[in-house]
């Protein structure tokens, strides 16, 4: 018997999504004890042995339940509740490896969130009219192959072809294509255009994760409704080449890169304030950025630097504008400093703008529940960009989190993760079922 809500006269989805509690707490525990890392913090590495055993969490769990589970070519996990025949697909998920050395929530809690919701929908006896899908997706850490939303963009057909052969892990120097193959992957099917995913097939795509910057945390709300997802440019092996020189040379004989690097930081960074007071958010990250340890030394003029860069915007014009700024700021430091910068492999992801009736329907499920959320940009890339890009309706919740992602230390409440279970849960009901 379903217990209706006594002001609603609806199932009382906070107690059904309540009862998940320990079924979550237990699978985010068995995440924890297969990718402890010896030296600290949880790791799951992208094709490899880490991110296998996150999906066999996610398989065994969703086996136990009876929801169908499969594995596409590229070794995204999917765990569906088909209720119609040919219906479409409401695909709710994240990605399951980590950063090395991460926490535990960062992506996990998207697959858990979708098994937490459609258990709870089955507990009350709803009947979707869609196919509900949790997605355990594989790499979307781009630390790895320096490469965005590679699992996500291979089911949805949108990864090109030369990257499966071009990207390389950075630890082991192997290819992408070596490593999916070790995984159990069929690279062959995904050279030749196969995609497990048909955007006209998928009514929507919903994503739980943490926040990544403390703004929920510190405005005091447990959850947030992404407005979008950034896109981004990339330089992952950025090189300045000069002149490696003695100490003592004076200035106007160098060809300092090092220099030339800090140089080159320093003008990014008045460009991001810049676009920052013109109330144009974006981010500017130099995550690598070293002289060649081959010549490191107290005494050497550094010939040699590496670097590389992210930038980020909400707007592409904002994101257009940034890179122009940056390749005519390299124009003046060659000139200027003598040296030469290497470009290297050019790396973007396109803006990714949430759908605004899934907003508004999230912001109406999330005051039915008694959930106070709010609107939040997201700081982070995300696979909802690349379902966004397939022209996929998508929509993003953020749970409040400590101490950021990416992260041994990151600190989500179970209490709050609970209550971006009852949104999704609420939506899923109002939207699909009632």
């Amino acid at each position: 018997m379903t217990l209706a809500h006594p002001s609603h006269g609806i199932p009382d989805i906070r107690s059904a999504v309540e009862d998940q509690r320990r079924f979550a707490e237990g699978f985010f525990d068995e995440l924890a004890a297969i990718s402890t890392d010896p030296a600290g913090g949880i790791t799951r590495d992208t094709y490899g042995a880490g991110e296998n055993r996150g999906h066999e969490v996610m398989r065994r769990a969703a086996d136990a339940d009876g929801f169908a589970v499969t594995v596409d070519a590229a070794g995204n996990t999917y765990a569906r509740w088909p209720q119609i025949a040919g219906a479409p697909d409401v695909i709710m998920g994240s990605h399951l490896d980590s950063v090395p050395r991460g926490g535990n929530f960062d992506g996990a809690a998207g697959p858990l969130a979708a098994l937490v919701a459609m258990r709870a929908l089955r507990a009350i006896g709803a009947v979707p009219r869609v196919t509900l899908c949790a997605m355990g997706i594989r790499a979307e850490e781009s630390v790895w192959f320096q490469t965005s939303y590679i699992g996500s963009r291979a089911a949805l057909g949108t990864l090109p072809r030369d990257t499966y052969d071009t990207a390389r892990r950075i630890d082991t120097g192997r290819t992408l294509a070596d490593h999916m193959a070790e995984c159990g992957c069929d690279v062959d099917a995904l050279r030749q255009g196969a995609r497990a995913l048909d955007p006209a097939a998928i009514a929507a795509y919903v994503e739980v994760h943490i926040e990544q910057a403390p703004s929920l945390l510190r405005g005091g709300k447990p959850l947030g409704i992404c407005t979008a997802v950034p896109g981004n440019f990339r330089y992952p092996d950025l090189r300045i080449v000069g002149v490696h020189g003695h100490v003592g040379t004076p200035r106007r004989f160098r060809n300092d890169a090092a220099m030339a690097g800090a140089r080159l930081a320093m003008e990014m960074d008045r460009v991001w304030s810049d676009s920052e007071a013109a109330g144009k958010p974006m981010g500017v990250t130099f995550g690598r950025f070293h002289t060649d340890a081959g010549f490191h030394g107290l005494t050497t003029v550094p010939g040699l630097f590496h670097l590389s860069v992210d930038v980020r915007a909400y707007d592409p014009d904002t994101l257009a504008g940034a890179e122009a700024a940056f390749l005519a700021i390299i124009a003046r430091i060659e000139a200027e400093h003598g040296v030469r910068v290497d470009l290297g492999a050019r790396k973007s992801a396109p803006v990714g703008l949430a759908d605004a009736d899934i907003r508004g329907a999230l912001h109406a499920a999330a005051k039915a529940v008694d959930v106070d959320a709010v609107d939040l940009g997201s700081p982070a890339s995300h696979d909802a960009a690349a379902f966004a890009a397939a022209g996929v309706p998508m929509a993003m919740l953020f749970v409040r989190n400590a101490n950021g992602s990416h992260n041994p230390d990151e600190a989500m409440e179970i209490d709050d993760f609970m209550e971006g279970c009852a949104v999704l849960t609420r939506w899923l009901y109002d939207t699909y079922c009632r």
